[in-house]
């Protein structure tokens, strides 16, 4: 059954319940045109890659669940703000026992949470909430972890420095225990799923390195944190998981393999008493209840009920369960990524890259120089396009793929020592269940586009 007939008995409920109101009609300016502007926009939402299909397995981009799409629209027929109970009462309480699930994921019972209108917002409000505990102290994360770290570190005044990755794209923890022992480290971010190449940070050996230096963990899960619940990763990804209830904070996208609309990101603090530094005095938001207001913990404030409500029909229909529906969905995109990974190891016109952790798969295309193996993968992604098969492109160290003797497989002298040689190559994020049956179709696809 598709959205569009979900809602429509879900609407004719909703509305059922108001029925004791005077009936009235609204205003609706240029209702005449509707269907006209409609079907204009539908012709140029046609501009765009097919981000719904199996063949497009480019960026992070993965359909949201029928089930949330008719939610959201449900919801938006009433457009509740989860600001304040005022704006969004039952979406409210919905946002809560939804964002309490996904706490639960993570072993967590006590804590403060709620959701944001993204995955930048909410290691904003992580690393804010850092910065009242740690004032002045730096903020660390690993070379390969998201840009918005540095650039929230800037916004909010504080130092960042980024620490060192090994050959598979991990934060390296010999070069972290260097930079902590300066003293002056208040935060390191942990990524779980780099959106490079899906890298998993060893949590595990940077919680030890806490109990000596006394720093704040923030978990950047934006990508990878559902995959808390797959029972199919490698023992160090596994490792790393096990060990994510021991962070400080934790940021989770359900807009990315929750299965949610955008925009949908979740930040969790493990001691609930952070709700102390988001304190302030409102004269004109919250007299209408005494509970408390999730604009009281959250640096945004007007935020898409609709958003929360889309989130809790979600994880009702599919609860957060190792071996359930959900979770099953996860191990079918990291089986997907592993069969392409030596789909690519078999060709040898393709160098692979570091093996997937998650569901990213990334390779360089064999040549003499990197400027030739640049220019050759920009001439795959070109033609796998034409061929219906939608991949992404992305720069990465060229130590990234270990054996491959090239010229140019050293720092260059003009930028200096520090600074790796990077080479374009070919990248796959393989998020939807449904890319593991069309596995074959896209290996014949990549290889006739070689």
């Amino acid at each position: 059954m598709r959205d569009t007939e979900l809602l429509a008995g879900a609407l004719e409920l909703l509305e059922s319940q108001f029925a004791t109101l005077p009936g009235f009609t609204a205003e609706i300016p240029g209702e005449k045109r509707m269907a006209a502007v409609l079907a204009e926009a539908a012709a140029r939402l046609g501009d765009n890659f097919p981000y719904f299909h199996p063949l497009y397995a480019g960026q992070m981009l993965k359909p949201p669940h029928p089930v949330a799409r008719a939610a959201y629209a449900l919801a938006m027929a009433l457009n509740p703000n989860n600001h304040a109970l005022d704006g969004g009462r039952a979406s409210s309480q919905m946002e809560i026992e939804a964002v309490r699930e996904i706490a639960a994921m993570f072993g967590w019972s006590g804590f403060l949470g709620h959701l944001t209108s993204g995955g930048t917002f909410a290691n904003l409000e992580a690393l804010w909430v850092a910065g009242q505990m740690a004032p002045g102290k730096k903020v660390v994360a690993s070379e390969q972890a998201h840009y918005t770290h540095s650039r929230i570190s800037s916004v909010l005044k504080l130092p960042f420095s980024e620490v060192a990755t090994d050959a598979r794209g991990r934060m390296d923890v010999t070069d972290l225990e260097r930079v902590v022992a300066a003293g002056d480290v208040g935060t390191v971010v942990a990524t779980l799923g780099t959106t490079a190449v899906g890298a998993v940070d060893p949590l595990d050996d940077i919680v030890e390195l806490r109990k000596k230096h006394g720093f704040r963990i923030h978990v950047d899960a934006a990508y990878g944190g559902y995959f808390r619940l797959a029972m199919n990763l490698e023992e160090d990804a596994q490792r790393a998981f096990n060990r994510i209830g021991e962070a400080d904070s934790i940021v989770v996208d359900p807009h990315k393999h929750g299965l949610q609309p955008y925009g949908c990101g979740c930040v969790l603090f493990r001691d609930p008493t952070m709700g102390r530094w988001y304190k302030h005095d409102s004269p004109y938001t919250y007299f209408t209840s005494d509970q408390l207001h999730l604009g009281e913990i959250s640096l945004e404030c007007s935020r898409a009920g609709a958003s929360a409500v889309a989130l809790w029909a979600t994880q009702r229909l599919l609860p957060l369960a190792p071996g359930g529906e959900f979770a099953c969905g996860l191990e079918k995109s990291r089986s997907a990524a592993l069969l392409l990974d030596r789909i690519i190891a078999a060709d040898p016109r393709f160098v692979p890259g570091p093996a997937p952790e998650l569901d990213i798969t990334v390779w360089a295309v064999r040549a003499s120089s990197l400027a030739e193996s640049s220019e050759r993968a920009q001439q795959v992604f070109e033609r796998a396009a034409e061929g219906g098969l939608h991949l992404a492109l992305a720069q990465l160290p060229v130590r990234f793929f270990p054996g491959w003797a090239i010229e140019g497989d050293s720092p260059d002298p003009e930028d200096g020592a520090s600074s790796p040689r990077k080479v374009t190559c070919l990248r796959s994020v393989l998020m939807k269940p449904e890319h593991l049956e069309w596995i074959g179709q896209i290996g014949d696809r990549l290889r006739r586009a070689v």
